[in-house]
């Protein structure tokens, strides 16, 4: 059945096999011919040359036909029938029977689980020719790319129910409905691979080659139009297809990883199954770790790699996992951190790939080449086989010992698809660079690098995309900026290079080199070549050869061609480039756990002539036993304060790093302006003004000091930050440490508990803002879905899972705000982070201005490349380049070792040769690098020159933990034997714990500090400021942890330079990022600084004795990057600093260097003693040299070559290494005095570098690429890969421009970077839409160690104060006014706890006619009597200046009552304010009411705006839907669901500030609410008010004041009360029982208070109040339920004030003036109007007249109306200004009037104003007598105008039966007769008495009713009147002016 009978042999295909095997075995020296029965079984194809490959095509295509037909015996075709399915099953095409979709549209984007060994494969089903049925097959059955080797049978799974082991594919079938009507075959069936894309989808892959024939046309590898990314090539014999995920076209991007036939040596196997790699031959099954499989071959498409495995039928127990199976290896990168191919600056990352196939270059078309035995054990090197065109032949035999990959494949492939990026220019049919011209640039760029150089994939890009379009597309230079040719040997214009000059060509671009490219070109197949090369290697003729080079250029018009780097440095670092971080860290540990290293330290012993160093310091420690204080000056060993004994202590200890700088505020402005424009943005994302307070999560790496670093900012910033989560105001006491822990979580395995809590508390407090800060947020991107190795780290993929859940996404009150150095892998295509919500830290200039003062220079990466720059004469990057030759040295001979471990041994062995030395082990020099000696001495000698022991922090980074504890015992090792043990600490800094320091320096750092806690101990390493001490900085990444200011030297010599990105790279020099005192230029420190290195080092470094570590190693060609180092006096190294080492940080004053002539004068500077030093040292304090003079090029400077040892292999230049403490192990012999003037003169050496940042030596490597610029003027290293989890969406990219903006940066990375499937945002895409962005994440992004903690901490305070500005308001808070003239009442008219007034009570309460509102303190005080008061009372309290002052306010915050502006918007309000999905935005009506009056003389038009949801308050008529009135309540509803009063407000220029919302004033109780408006302003307050009702004053009223809105709101009312009774009064109500109040409320009352009293004590006489804030539909329900309440007239409150004492409030009720809010009776004041003139006080004017007509007016005293302050219009609105000039000068009051017909200026002002305004400022110029004198007042009749403070008036009415004081024993100094009516005449004014000299002023309206008023009123009976006496108000006569005319009593 099936297929099973298939495996008959022919006799002819028997007779070829065996005739070729033999044929094969004959031609070949070295090699094993395959077994003839696994061939046949194979069915593999025989090894034939190319010619007979083409002579037998024919035939093989004939047999295979044969094949295909389906049966190899001549019986005919049988009929199929299918096996019924059993009861239940499935039968849907498409299904599997058991119901589980198969379809690849539906399952693509599941996640589907593959065993070990298998792939996933599409089937067709003659009943869905438009799909494909996903299978799991075990690849052992599939065929390679040429349709060969494959099994007989089948096994396969269904990916749908998960059913496992079907073992015939008729069976198969069957299960996933197949429904055929032939005999299954799996090979008409099973027709496509399936791949995942770029996306992760899973799509159709390249097609199942089930025969070979059909492929064998080789085609173009450049084909774009296809659906996989390649086609198989020509092949003709056994092959290895390894492929990869085919990505969809239009990245074209192909795979990302490497093929490596060994990396790990032969005793460490687990390493070469942690990477994407794949080995080839017979015996890589010893490679093979089982449980890898499964992850590594999950989802790729691979093809099959030849084995002897048994071939059985059914292959029982022959897993895929067995030693024997046929081997396969995932091309895929690793999906886990950094993937063998993690990119790295070097050539070993292929860049552009996402995971694409390489099947072209492995398939081998000749007889395997075999690689030699013991190659790395003679060559000393591991090459590294790059793949590139066309073919690449099997490898066999020790494949141990080589690694090949397809990174070079990738890029030609990813050049090939050039021109792609360029279609949108038009140049779509430019054909791409050619393949000739790929290989020839290649060997062009290898040609120009030095032999300390590696080849970077970067640079090969750049050349291959500068060469075509400089070729090919000279138009698209209008486009983009063309860019310089990268290497002058590229001619800018290239002409077509064919296939036959190819190998020529390149032989002669290599002549040139030195035979550091070897070119090799074979006649027939690469296959030769490489044997050939490999021959050169064994027999030693490659050893100055770097790269190999090897061109076959036989076939027809193409090439194949690979490239093997032989140099032993570079092949080294780019096979160690192939290594994950873990599988970095597995390989050192296995050294150094099996042994491997020990070989190192007996050849270090080997290299000491005295012997061992550990020999050496048993016998130095013997010695010195019983006096160790000799090992070192005296100083040295009292490192310690010494003020206890009154000494000298330094005074220069202080640490401010917590202090909010500038920057910091700026940059928290910045973020919180991006929050507010997301809440101000349509789409409401975000209701701030729903939130009351701020809580925040910040969440760090898993890093303890990190972690105690931002409890301690947090702590630090007290109560400014901390009060987020509790009540404001907290003090700093209050904080404890658990407090502060709560907001801080460490995202390790504890995570979860604490994100949840939070997660939990954001669910329970909708009105609180929580901030989710993820800070260092570059740390960890792993998807958590990618996650496949979850046993390596539980912390890995936990950001995704938490920060992206999908309860942080949907919940409205989180806002996520991630913050990091390198926000790189944050900018990608898939980002979650819109562009509009990144913050980058701000330039400290622009356009040189300093933007912000700050006394502080940050130092980061830039500035420190800038010192590497020609004219600085300090560079603070630097490389040891003697140590770099020892290095490179060591790894020649120890190839097998790691170069992390031999770097570090180097450097440990130097730091304790310089630690020995130090101590007075000088012949220990020899031993160690100049540079790690200068380290050494000045920390050592730091301490010494403090006398509080101050000294120095030495950062030696080793990021590998295991190597960073050997380093760490080994330096202790070495300072106990030295007796160091207190001089200076060693510090093993880790991740994962905390920070140990010894006891002694533990007390040290409390007495510096002062701290008293004797628990304490540094948590974060700030904490240790100004010890002395190592810091080994542990760790594969550093979190953000910041150094102390006492940072001198930052040691990253050992820092992983082979397998660098730019987020990597800059992480690591940011330990060093720096603030310096700004005051200090840095370029001073050319003169200042103390001298770092040797002037001679530059010579010895290239001498070639220095190679003395190896045995006959010879001098090689060095880097052409060659830097003169700048000297600084610090160092040890200098021979001019030996004098003493006590001047290393002089004063700036004394000159740092000697004299030349003085070095020469002194016969042995490098054994000079300590006393000399002392002597010598306050000698120099003395000398005063010229600056100039100071800097003094070390090229001139003669250096004593003082010989220490007769060995003539050491440089001249050691003799200076002894320098700085010069000779510093003689016997201490100075004396204490001499001591004490040292400690007193020299300078701390903490302070001094404090104001210099650190001195950072970093790798050769990885100090060429940062100081390297590439054509753009930027740093190499910028572009680089920026993360190792993303990759550039192509390879064909423009460079970064140095001109670009943080900003445009992040552009350029959102545009040409996508995620890998590993990345948290990987499946963030939606096809392009602007919705991927989430709206509530933001980005800041900013240097290193700049100080973005402390700016965001600033960002939560300004943010929390901002809401809780919000939700407050300024309220006027003012004492009443003249209380002490409040008449006091004989009794009590009510009780205390009386609600309501009692009528008949009510009536007997006095007026209280005196003005007690705050806002009237400037306004004329109204005499009620005869009053006592001194002439200074009234002037003492009010100063002049204090008119102009502010008001008193009080912020208070907003209750659930309170009245709101425009800016508000909740749920609730959203009906109220108009936004009801019932109602159309602006629906509203404009509905005209006229009515006349008489005083007017005309009829008055107003107009109302009605919204369709307030039409039911309102009466119209039924025919016209006129508007006839508006529906006004009865008295005797009860109803407690509306108020029944209508409510008016006036409002001028506050349309966004007035408070209008009543909403939750009201209660949400139904009332009527009416703005009144300016007809100018109506267009403005409809659009931001669409749902309130509003009544647009006549124009004529534009200019009008606040008297005329309170005149019409009355006068309407009361027409409309008439009309209401007339309609009402026909359905049988009475007239009087229509509800007659109207309610006037100012649009500035914001909420109301009542106070409620409450009787206690035994006789009921004493009472408790209390106040409360209660809603207005209290207060005004409460006060419509007065008992007969129609009679009064006026009902008002208090205005609140917290300096109202409860007890003052003794009469709850009150006769007085009301104002800003009051209920008016409009029927009772029918006869009292408001002056439609006023514009200032009218409210007292009319009180006044109202209670000179009888009406009662009612102040309830428990109720309290609060007034926000608000900034814009109300009476601010009306500017007086000149009507002839725009200049808007100020005009002083005194203008506001002149003389009748003079030239005076007009001003553009109503009348009124002008005369109210004048008054108010000088009408002491018409009332002189009146001024200060309160017992004599001005009389004013019929009406109250504002005098001025200083004048008192008495107000009386003319009119008949009205009440008025008594003025019988009143004498007045003036009289004051306002457009007086009718009702005063010549006997009314006669009954008032005068002072002589009293002044009258009578004002008309025009110069003729003066006239008559005078004649009228007989005023010139009494009063004597001058012509000059006239006056008007300063206004053109069309403005119609007010007259008035003064005159003095006779």
């Amino acid at each position: 059945m099936g297929n099973s009978y298939a495996g008959q042999l022919k006799t002819t295909r028997f007779e070829e096999v065996l005739h070729n095997s033999i044929e094969a075995s004959l031609r070949s020296n070295n090699l094993v011919p395959r077994p003839i029965f696994s061939q046949l079984y194979l069915e593999a194809e025989q090894q034939l040359s190319s010619l007979e490959a083409g002579s037998r095509a024919d035939n093989e295509e004939e047999e295979e036909e044969e094949e295909e037909e389906g049966s190899e015996s001549s019986s005919p075709p049988i009929a199929y029938q299918m096996k019924p399915p059993l009861e239940g099953c499935c039968t849907t095409d498409g299904f599997c029977q058991a119901g589980k979709d198969l379809r690849l549209v539906s399952i693509s984007n599941e996640q589907i689980e593959v065993p070990s060994g298998f792939l996933l494969v599409g089937a067709k089903s003659p009943n869905l020719p438009d799909h494909l049925l996903a299978c799991a097959v075990d690849k052992r059955f599939l065929p390679d790319d040429n349709g060969r080797n494959a099994l007989l049978g089948f096994s396969g799974n269904c990916v749908g129910c998960g059913k496992k082991g079907f073992c015939y594919f008729t069976e198969f079938s069957n299960h996933i409905n197949l429904k055929l009507t032939t005999q299954p075959k799996k090979q008409k069936h099973l027709k496509y691979y399936l791949v995942r894309n770029a996306q992760g989808t899973l799509t159709k892959g390249s097609v199942i080659c089930w025969k070979g024939a059909e492929f064998r046309s080789r085609q173009s590898s450049t084909s774009t139009c296809t659906s996989t990314l390649f086609q198989p090539p020509e092949s003709t014999g056994p092959s290895i297809a390894v492929t990869s995920e085919p990505v969809p076209a239009a990245n074209q991007n192909v795979l990302s990883g490497t093929q490596q036939t060994g990396v790990a040596s032969d005793h460490f196997p687990s390493t070469a199954a942690l990477g994407s790699t794949v080995y080839n031959g017979k015996d890589s099954h010893k490679h093979l770790v089982k449980n890898n499989l499964s992850s590594l071959t999950r989802t790729s498409v691979l093809g099959t790699l030849t084995n002897s495995g048994p071939p059985k039928k059914r292959h029982k127990g022959w897993s895929p996992e067995s030693p024997s199976s046929t081997e396969v290896w995932n091309l895929q990168p690793n999906p886990q951190i950094g993937n063998r191919n993690k990119n790295g600056s070097l050539s070993c990352l292929p860049h552009s790939a996402v995971v694409g196939p390489v099947s072209s270059p492995v398939v081998a078309s000749e007889e395997p080449v075999s690689v030699p035995d013991n190659l790395l054990k003679i060559c000393k090197t591991r090459p590294v086989i790059f793949k590139g065109h066309g073919i690449f032949p099997y490898l066999c035999g020790n494949l141990n010992d080589v690694i090949v990959s397809p990174l070079l494949y990738t890029c030609y492939r990813n050049s090939q698809s050039i021109s792609r990026a360029y279609e949108q220019y038009g140049a779509s049919t430019i054909q791409p660079i050619s393949e000739e011209m790929q290989l020839l640039l290649t060997v062009y760029y290898l040609v120009q690098l030095a032999s300390d150089q590696v080849p970077l994939i970067e640079d090969l890009e750049q050349i291959f995309m500068r060469s075509w379009r400089e070729s090919h597309l000279s138009e698209i230079r209008q486009y983009q900026q063309a860019m310089p040719p990268a290497f002058s040997q590229v001619p800018s214009q290239i002409a077509p290079v064919t296939s036959a000059q190819l190998p020529w060509l390149a032989g002669l671009a290599a002549s040139s080199c030195n035979d550091s490219v070897h070119i090799i070109e074979c006649s027939y197949s690469l296959a030769e070549g490489l044997s050939e090369m490999f021959k050169m290697l064994i027999e030693g003729k490659l050893a100055k050869t770097n790269y190999v080079v090897i061109i076959c250029t036989c076939r027809n018009r193409t090439i194949d061609s690979c490239i093997a780097v032989t140099g032993k440095y570079q092949a080294r670092i780019l096979s160690e480039s192939m290594l994950t971080p873990a599988e970095y860290q597995k390989e050192v540990n296995y050294q150094l756990v099996t042994g491997k290293v020990e070989a190192l330290g007996c050849f270090f012993s080997t290299l000491c002539p005295e012997g061992d160093i550990d020999v050496l310091l048993d016998k130095f420690y013997q010695e010195n036993q019983g006096h160790i204080s000799s090992s070192l000056p005296a100083s040295v060993n009292k490192p310690t304060t010494l003020d206890i004994t009154g000494a000298a202590v330094c005074t220069s200890y202080n640490i401010d790093r917590h202090q909010i700088r500038p920057f910091q505020l700026a940059v928290a402005q910045k973020l919180l302006s991006h929050v507010c424009s997301i809440a101000d943005s349509s789409t409401q994302n975000l209701d701030l003004g729903s939130f009351e307070k701020v809580d925040f999560l910040i969440c760090v790496p898993p890093s303890e000091v990190t972690y105690q670093q931002t409890l301690l900012n947090i702590w630090h910033s007290g109560h400014h930050y901390c009060y987020l989560g509790f009540e404001l105001g907290l003090e700093k006491e209050h904080l404890t440490k658990q407090r502060v822990e709560q907001y801080v979580v460490k995202l390790d395995a504890e995570a979860q508990s604490k994100f949840k809590a939070f997660m939990q508390n954001s669910l329970q407090n909708p009105h609180t803002l929580f901030v989710l800060i993820h800070d260092h947020a570059h740390w960890d991107l792993l998807s958590a879905v990618h996650s496949l190795y979850p046993q390596t780290d539980a912390s890995m993929g936990l950001v995704d899972r938490l920060l992206n859940c999908r309860e942080v996404k949907e919940a409205p009150n989180i806002v996520t705000l991630h913050v990091t150095s390198f926000p790189y892998a944050l900018q990608t295509q898939h980002t979650h982070i819109s562009p509009y919500n990144e913050i980058h830290w701000p330039s400290s200039y622009s356009n040189g201005v300093d933007l912000y003062h700050e006394n502080k220079k940050y130092f980061g990466l830039p500035e420190f490349i800038e010192t590497t720059l020609s004219g600085h004469s300090l560079p603070l990057l630097r490389y040891d380049s003697s140590f770099e030759a020892m290095v490179m040295a060591l790894g020649k001979r120890f190839p097998r070792l790691h170069s992390a471990v031999i770097r570090t041994f180097v450097l440990v062995q130097h730091y304790s040769a310089a630690m020995m030395a130090v101590c007075g082990l000088s012949q220990m020099k020899n031993y160690t690098s100049v540079e790690t000696l200068e380290i050494t001495q000045n920390l050592i000698n730091s301490s010494r020159q403090c006398p509080s022991g101050h000294g120095l922090m030495v950062v030696l980074r080793i990021p590998c933990i295991p190597l960073a504890a050997v380093a760490y015992e080994r330096l202790n090792h070495v300072r106990e034997r030295l007796a160091l043990e207190d001089h200076f600490e060693i510090i093993l800094g880790s991740p994962n714990s905390g920070i140990t320091i010894g006891q002694h320096f533990v007390e040290q750092l409390k007495n510096w500090q002062k701290i008293e806690d004797a628990e304490w101990r540094p948590q974060t390493y700030l904490e240790l400021e100004g010890l002395p001490c190592i810091l080994i900085f542990s760790g594969m990444d550093h979190h953000g942890e910041s150094l102390p200011r006492s940072l001198r030297y930052c040691d990253l010599r050992l820092i992983n330079s082979s397998c660098l990105v730019r987020t990597s790279l800059e992480k690591e020099l940011g330990l060093a990022a720096y603030f310096v005192s700004s005051e200090v230029p840095i370029e001073k420190v050319v003169a200042n600084d103390v001298l770092e290195s040797d002037p001679e080092k530059l010579s010895s470094t290239d001498n070639e004795d220095e190679e003395i570590v190896t045995e006959g190693s010879t001098s090689e060609k060095r880097s052409p990057i060659k830097r003169e180092r700048s000297r600084s006096h610090d160092s040890a190294s200098s021979s001019l600093s030996s004098k003493t080492s006590s001047t290393a940080f002089c004063s700036e004053s004394s000159p740092p260097l000697v004299p030349a002539g003085d070095v020469a004068k002194s016969p042995r500077p490098v054994l000079s003693s300590s006393t000399e030093e002392s002597a010598n040292n306050s000698e120099r304090q003395r000398l005063k040299t010229d600056k100039g003079a100071q800097t003094i090029s070390s090229k001139h400077i003669p250096v004593v070559p003082e010989q220490l040892d007769s060995k003539p292999n050491v440089r001249s230049a050691q003799a200076s290494i002894t320098s700085s403490s010069s000779s510093p192990f003689s016997s201490s012999s100075s004396s204490a005095s001499t001591h004490n003037s040292i400690l007193q003169t020299s300078q701390c050496s903490m302070t001094k570098a404090s104001k210099h940042p650190p001195i950072v030596f970093l790798p050769k490597l990885v100090y060429d690429i940062i100081t390297c610029a590439d054509s753009s003027g930027l740093p190499k290293s910028s572009s680089l890969l920026p993360y190792h989890s993303v990759m550039w969406a192509s390879s064909f990219r423009p460079l970064m421009s140095k001109m670009m903006t943080s900003t445009e940066q992040s552009l350029y990375y959102r545009q040409w970077t996508v995620p890998k499937p590993i990345h948290m945002d990987y499946n963030n895409r939606n096809e392009g839409r602007m919705d991927t962005f989430h709206p509530r994440r933001l980005l800041l992004s900013g240097p290193p160690q700049i100080g973005k903690t402390g700016a965001y901490l600033q960002f939560l305070s300004i943010l929390s104060r901002m809401l809780i500005r919000l939700t407050e308001v300024d309220v006027y808070n003012e004492e009443e006014i003249n209380i002490n003239l409040k008449e006091e009442l004989n009794q009590y008219y009510h009780q205390p706890d009386d609600v309501w007034p009692d009528l008949e009570t009510f009536k007997k309460i006095p007026f209280d006619y005196t003005i007690h509102d705050p806002k009237y303190e400037d306004a004329s005080l109204i005499c009620s009597r005869i009053q006592n008061i001194s002439s200074d009372d009234k002037s003492t309290t009010r100063k002049q200046e204090d008119v102009y002052m502010r008001r008193q306010t009080t912020r208070m915050r907003l209750s659930k009552y309170a009245a709101y502006n425009t800016y508000h918007h909740c749920e609730q309000c959203h009906q109220y304010m108009g936004f009801n999905p019932r109602y159309q935005l602006y629906e509203s009506t404009l509905h005209a009411f006229a009515f006349s009056y008489s005083m007017l003389g005309e009829e008055i038009q107003l107009h109302f705006i009605i919204p369709k949801s307030k039409e039911h308050h309102f009466v119209f008529s039924q025919p016209g839907r006129q508007l006839e009135s508006m529906r006004l309540p009865l008295v005797t509803d009860k109803s407690q669901d509306y108020i029944k009063s209508p409510t008016f407000t006036p409002t001028t220029g506050r349309h966004e500030h007035g408070l209008f919302n009543l909403y939750h004033a009201m209660d949400g109780a139904s009332h009527l609410h009416v703005l009144v408006v300016k007809e100018y302003e109506m267009a403005i307050y409809k659009k931001y008010w669409p749902n309130h009702i509003m009544l647009v004053l006549p124009s004529i009223f534009n200019s009008a004041g606040v008297g005329a809105a309170h005149f019409l709101i009355k006068e309407l009312s009361y027409h409309n009360l008439e009309l209401e009774r007339n309609r009402q009064e026909e359905l049988g109500i009475k007239p009087q029982d229509i509800w007659p109040f109207i309610v006037i409320s100012d649009d500035s009352c914001v909420m109301w208070n009542a106070v409620d009293t409450e009787c206690s004590g035994d006789r009921k006489s004493e009472f408790t109040r209390t106040e409360r804030n209660i809603s207005l539909k209290q207060i005004l329900q409460h006060i419509e339920a007065t008992p007969n309440v129609i009679h009064y007239a006026l009902i008002g409150m208090r205005k609140w004030s917290s300096k109202t004492k409860s007890g003052e409030i003794k009469e709850p009720f009150s006769c007085c003036h009301v104002h800003d809010f009051i209920m008016l009776n409009v029927d009772l004041t029918q006869n009292v109007q408001y002056n439609q003139n006023r514009f200032m006080c009218d409210d007292v004017d009319f009180n006044l007249r109202a209670h000179s007509a009888g009406l009662l007016i009612c102040r309830f005293n428990r109720f309290s109306v609060l007034k926000k302050q608000v900034a814009v219009g109300g009476q601010r609105s009306f500017h007086i200004k000149s009507k002839v000039s725009d200049n808007p000068v100020s005009i002083a009051p005194a203008q506001y009037i002149c003389a009748p017909d003079s030239k005076h200026t007009f001003l553009a002002a109503p009348a009124q104003l002008l005369l109210e305004k004048y008054l108010q400022y000088h009408s002491h110029r018409f009332f002189p007598l009146s001024l200060k004198n309160y017992i004599h007042p001005v009389l004013s009749v019929d009406c109250y105008l504002n005098l001025g403070p200083q004048i008192a008036v008495c107000y009386v009415s003319s009119r008949p039966h009205s009440l008025n004081i008594s003025c019988s024993g009143l004498i007045f100094s003036g009289l004051l007769l306002y457009l007086c009516d009718s009702f005063v005449v010549a006997s009314f004014l006669k009954k008032f008495h005068f002072l002589k000299g009293a002044t009258l002023c009578v004002i008309c309206q025009d110069r003729n009713s003066l006239r008559q008023t005078v004649v009228r009123l007989e005023l010139e009976d009494e009063w004597q009147f001058r012509l000059r006496d006239e006056f008007q108000t300063a206004n053109a006569k069309e403005d119609r002016p007010l007259f008035f005319l003064t005159g003095r009593h006779i």
